[in-house]
């Protein structure tokens, strides 16, 4: 067997792992309540509707995962790049995770006049969308997820950060690798496909951007870190935004 049909398989076995945990929750709480609705009481009826919205939210984000995966890999796979200010899309997906993650603090400190990047508007949101999420949902407990936009360089410099279980050097370049998960005790709670920070690493550098992850051990606790995922884009003259408009 060559890598690529090693590949396309270890893709398959994992894409059906992944879809099966989902879809057997929802047809067992499905058959549960139809076969005992009157024995159940509202609270048991109610914990098992949250239940079945909780993981047909999961199918939903794993296919749309899928999806962006196929599309990373095909030809035809264009961007539209803009002038875009970062400022009010990351204020938009603050509020929308925050929504979904009550408990979550979040700090936004953007630098005044901070130039606009070049950049396709959807697939930045998606990128912020994918390292904002990524913060809430593998904070330790009640936590604060700071965002921070800057400049260094000629480039503008968006932070996230947040305190999580402590990634070692060795894990860094792993985690932006296609379905993998670092095993800690927080990732095992957590339900993840291990492809929300492969698509955004690659969105990224299709942006002519870059993306790294920094963790640094916490003096009170040396199972958690201080996490920061840092994307650097970089400022554009007219001139090369009309090399890179021309070339689409």
């Amino acid at each position: 067997m060559n890598t690529t049909e090693q590949n396309y398989e270890d893709f398959i076995s994992t894409v059906s792992h992944e879809l099966r945990t989902p879809l057997t929750s929802i047809r067992g709480f499905s058959q549960t309540m139809l076969t005992s609705w009157d024995k159940l009481d509202d609270n048991s009826k109610q914990k098992f509707i949250k239940i079945i919205e909780e993981q047909s939210n999961r199918l939903i984000h794993l296919v749309e995962n899928m999806l962006s995966v196929t599309k990373l890999q095909s030809k035809n796979n264009t961007l539209v790049f803009n002038e875009l200010n970062i400022k009010p899309p990351i204020e938009q997906i603050i509020s929308i995770v925050k929504n979904q993650y009550p408990t979550q603090v979040f700090e936004f400190n953007c630098r005044e006049n901070l130039p606009a990047i070049f950049v396709d508007k959807d697939k930045f949101q998606q990128i912020m969308t994918n390292l904002i999420e990524n913060s809430a949902k593998y904070s330790s407990g009640t936590n604060t997820t700071k965002i921070s936009a800057g400049m260094d360089n000629n480039k503008v410099i968006i932070k996230v950060t947040n305190k999580g279980i402590n990634i070692s050097p060795d894990d860094y370049d792993k985690i932006f690798t296609k379905f993998s998960r670092i095993d800690n005790p927080l990732t095992r709670k957590v339900q993840g496909s291990g492809l929300g920070l492969y698509i955004t690493k690659n969105l990224t550098e299709k942006m002519m951007g870059e993306i790294s992850v920094n963790s640094i051990p916490l003096n009170d606790n040396q199972n958690l870190g201080e996490i920061t995922f840092t994307l650097q884009f970089p400022i554009l003259s007219i001139e090369e935004q009309a090399r890179i408009k021309c070339s689409q």
